[in-house]
């Protein structure tokens, strides 16, 4: 089985992000920053925040929908507002997590809930933002065992990737919403773009699941891709607990799809 992580980043780098998506080939996909216009066609409208502009694909939802038509489709927004055109005229859009799961791979139970504030249908409200996650138990028939696999878009402090009390309860209602889909007894994977320093806090609250960083603890020195160009180059995670015989892992360099690396992993 093959889970693939990745921030889409509104699919700013779009042909490549689709033709990586459509080729690599995993299982389970965990996708975060994913658009979703209803009633828009597709193509391109922006994101404004004060001076800050980026592109989003207006229907991105779709078009990676179109990429993995072998796979079961998920979208959970975690909040409601609005893009604009090229003519500033503000288009209602939502924004949020998908997942996808191959049609191989029956999901026998998922549960999504936030971890952070709640749903916000009239804007794209204050600093840090409402954020989901999403858990995803499926039958995988090539080893006749089952697998948990969770994700996460943490939230983003405009203050830094450091511990706050927001991130700790962030982290406690993981946990919680992991258990209530985990039996505890099988194979749990737990990924995303956490909005995290290495050394967070989380990392030991997560701990109490049984899980371990991939990323860190196998030498990865950089989740962001040349796109990015802040300090503190790590950001995206993916966990594992020891029912995980890990076959492969990567942090993948090439080709750049967006400002985010996508995390591979293969498991037996």
């Amino acid at each position: 089985m093959r889970i693939l992580s990745l921030n889409v980043w509104g699919g700013r780098v779009h042909q490549p992000l689709i033709d990586y998506i459509s080729r690599v080939d995993a299982d389970i996909f965990c996708l975060q920053e994913v658009a979703l216009t209803p009633g828009w066609p597709h193509g391109w409208l922006t994101y404004r925040d004060g001076e800050l502009r980026l592109p989003q694909r207006s229907n991105l939802f779709g078009e990676l929908c179109a990429a993995l038509p072998g796979h079961q489709a998920r979208f959970y927004p975690a909040a409601r507002g609005p893009l604009h055109d090229d003519a500033g005229l503000a288009v209602w859009s939502q924004f949020g997590l998908a997942t996808f799961v191959r049609h191989g791979c029956p999901i026998v139970a998922e549960a999504m809930r936030f971890v952070h504030g709640a749903f916000s249908p009239d804007g794209w409200g204050p600093h840090p933002r409402a954020r989901n996650a999403h858990c995803v138990r499926v039958f995988d028939g090539a080893t006749g065992s089952h697998v948990t696999i969770a994700q996460m878009h943490g939230l983003r402090d405009p203050a830094g990737k450091g511990d706050t009390p927001e991130r700790e309860r962030q982290a406690d209602r993981l946990v919680d919403l992991i258990s209530s889909v985990w039996p505890g007894d099988e194979r749990l994977v737990v990924c995303g773009d956490f909005n995290l320093l290495p050394g967070s806090a989380t990392f030991a609250r997560l701990g109490v699941l049984g899980l371990v960083d991939l990323v860190t603890t196998r030498g990865h020195a950089d989740t962001r891709t040349s796109f990015y160009d802040k300090a503190g180059r790590f950001a995206d995670y993916m966990l594992v607990n020891d029912r995980v015989e890990v076959a492969a892992f990567d942090v993948v360099a090439v080709p750049e799809v967006s400002d985010h690396r996508p995390l591979l992993l293969e498991l037996r």
